[in-house]
């Protein structure tokens, strides 16, 4: 013979309550078998529905047995025991229990989910059932838009969809007026004679005596029992094969789910996405920015030459005090013959005032010799450099910055062959710079004006010494040898080390790593934007697992696993920052577009949108993981109950 369907030995259900407990259940033993029609019958608060959770395995028995299929409940873990409700048990609710966002078919359709059936199997299966349930024109409408009675005949309808050889109907007519009741009754004494076994849960004496067979209940106990009936119905149908969908159809039917539930409420998700779209666009934008400044300092440090050595007077460490007189003609002329040296131009600075006409103008001339357009690797923009036949005479001709030809000569008329007054000596131009623009300290490098460093002593500085000399190295790669033998030729002249060896190839690696420094900065402060949004998803997220409470207990009701529930939240934490993401890319690009079109200097780099999308993607699989996981571990009766 073989095993009762259902079979309870003993069982008691506790519930703490301060101090003392509530036994809801206390010692109930019951044998159900296959194919009967049985009514719990009993007055409130006599355990009816606390039975029929722990009938339905939505519940677990404080003590006692409870076997389905020969199977002893209580070694089942929460996963095996939802795959027993999926495959074994249909549930109709008093409260129906429907999902509110998911139209009739869906909400038919929702256990099939969790037993691997395709969206084509599953869809079809739920139209049919709701089609001869009489709501075959009513498979699109959401349950708002539905009658009591027709709300019932749909958690009928879901209750079948796996062809569970069980449904249980806990007050299936309660809410319903006497009409409706009486068509639900008629479709259960239907399911019964189709070889289901259904176990109706009522107060209701007249509904109880649709019923083969009546089982009392009073103060958890079974107060009476009307023993089975004869078999009439027929064998159970036979059931579809089912089982456990493929991560690939999980992760697709989460997806799915996660867009429907946050098209549910699109105000919330908009906000949502919207710390997470100003988090990413921040970053974007901000390390677009940082990368177009640093490629600026860059570039202006490099167009003052990066095979440069600079030798200035003065000891190491020592801040110079006056005028310092300790780099000599002789010593520039000493340093030219150095292997490795292309070019040197010794230099002589003074602030001046220059007078074309009426017009005064007040700048720096350097004194330099004719190398210094190839040494600073300086073009001419109109004219000519001087010569070294205008070094040797005295010349008096100067080479005008772009800056200073354009204010004394505002006209638009070349400056060349006319005259400026330096020191009421009159100069010829000879020659205008090609524009170089500001160094990276902000200083113009075009507000300058160049003459012969002889004529520069004798009509300008007076003293016969060099402020500075600039040594062009032929091999930036031996750049560092070549200052070394600098270095080593100027002490053995000196005899003591009165200068100092600057190298722009170290004032370039310095400038980037401080601008490296900047940039980080800026990434730090736009990506704690981004954690900000992080945060707000959890809390949003949290939210919204309160708000579907129930929807969540459901979903236990009919199959889901804690794994089930867990991929669906995670999922939708993980959308809302992967759209937000895609979007803060979009808008900190256009953000960096508008930037640069005001003269913000730029540079795009892919690596810092993947950054901040992978930012934001791991940002919803963390902050979405704690709410999921408050989900998962939901108890199926408690988030049946809530409100």
């Amino acid at each position: 013979m073989s095993a009762p369907l259902i079979e309870l030995a003993g069982v008691s259900r506790r519930y703490p309550n301060g101090d003392s407990e509530v036994r809801a259940l206390d010692g109930i033993t019951l044998t159900l078998q296959q194919g009967e029609f049985v009514a719990l019958l009993g007055p409130s608060g006599c355990g009816k529905s606390t039975l029929m959770n722990v009938l339905g395995c939505l519940d677990r028995p404080s003590d006692g047995v409870y076997r389905v299929n020969g199977q002893d409940v209580s070694t089942l873990d929460a996963d095996t025991l939802a795959s027993l409700r999926r495959d074994t048990f249909g549930f109709v609710f008093q409260r129906y229990n429907l999902i509110t966002t998911a139209t009739a078919a869906d909400n038919v359709a929702l256990p099939a989910i969790y037993a691997g059936l395709t969206l084509a199997d599953r869809q079809q299966r739920a139209r049919i059932l709701l089609g001869k349930l009489g709501l075959a024109e009513r498979a699109d409408h959401r349950p708002s838009q539905l009658s009591g009675g027709q709300q019932q005949r749909v958690s009928i309808a879901r209750a079948l969809i796996n062809d569970a050889p069980v449904v249980l109907a806990d007050e299936p007519t309660g809410a319903l007026d006497t009409r409706s009741g009486q068509d639900v009754l008629a479709l259960l004494k239907q399911l019964h004679s189709e070889g289901r076994t259904i176990i109706l849960i009522t107060h209701d004496l007249d509904i109880a005596r649709h019923a083969e067979r009546i089982v009392r209940l009073r103060d958890g106990q079974v107060e009476s029992d009307s023993g089975p009936a004869p078999r009439s119905s027929a064998p159970p149908p036979p059931r579809p094969p089912s089982g456990q969908p493929s991560l690939r159809a999980e992760l697709g039917e989460s997806l799915s789910m996660a867009f429907t539930a946050l098209r549910a409420n699109v105000f919330r998700t908009v906000l949502t996405l919207l710390g997470v779209i100003i988090g990413v666009a921040a970053v974007v934008a901000m390390m677009a920015i940082g990368d177009g400044g640093k490629q600026e300092v860059l570039a202006r440090i490099s167009a003052m030459g990066t095979n440069l050595l600079l030798v200035r007077p003065g000891a190491p460490g020592v801040r110079p005090s006056g005028e310092l007189a300790s780099l000599t003609l002789a010593d520039t002329e000493a340093l030219q013959t150095l292997p490795g040296v292309e070019a040197v131009s010794p230099e002589r600075g003074s602030s001046v005032t220059l007078r074309v006409g009426n017009l005064d103008y007040r700048t720096q001339v350097k004194g330099v010799w004719p190398s210094y357009p190839s040494v600073r690797d300086w073009p001419m923009a109109e004219g000519l450099f001087f010569s070294q036949t205008d070094l040797n005479s005295y010349a008096p001709v100067i080479v005008l910055g772009s800056t200073v030809a354009s204010t004394l000569f505002p006209d638009g008329r070349s400056p060349l062959g006319r005259y400026v007054l330096v020191k009421n000596v009159p100069f010829e131009v000879v020659g205008v710079l090609g524009a170089k623009g500001a160094t990276p300290f902000g200083s113009d490098q075009d507000d300058v004006v160049l003459v012969p460093l002889t004529t520069g002593f004798m009509r300008i500085f007076g003293k016969q010494y060099a402020s500075s000399v600039t040594v062009r190295v032929k091999d930036v790669e031996q750049i560092d040898a070549v200052e070394s033998a600098v270095r080593e030729r100027l002490l053995a002249r000196h005899q003591t080390e009165d200068f100092q060896v600057r190298n722009t190839a170290s004032i370039l690696e310095t400038a980037s790593e401080t601008q490296n420094t900047l940039t980080v900065l800026l990434g730090s402060v736009a990506a704690i934007s981004l954690l900000v949004g992080g945060i707000g998803v959890m809390n949003i997220m949290l939210v919204s697992v309160t708000e579907r409470t129930r929807e969540i207990g459901v979903r236990m009701a009919t199959g889901a696993r804690m794994r089930d529930i867990l991929l669906q939240f995670n999922i939708e934490a993980i959308v809302v920052c992967g759209v937000g993401g895609a979007l803060g890319i979009v808008l900190g690009l256009i953000s960096a577009l508008l930037a640069g079109s005001a003269g913000v200097s730029v540079a795009f780099s892919p690596w810092p949108a993947v950054l901040a999308f992978s930012c934001a993607f791991a940002t919803g699989c963390l902050f979405g993981y704690l709410p999921a996981r408050k989900a998962a571990q939901m108890d199926p009766v408690q988030a049946l109950a809530s409100e």
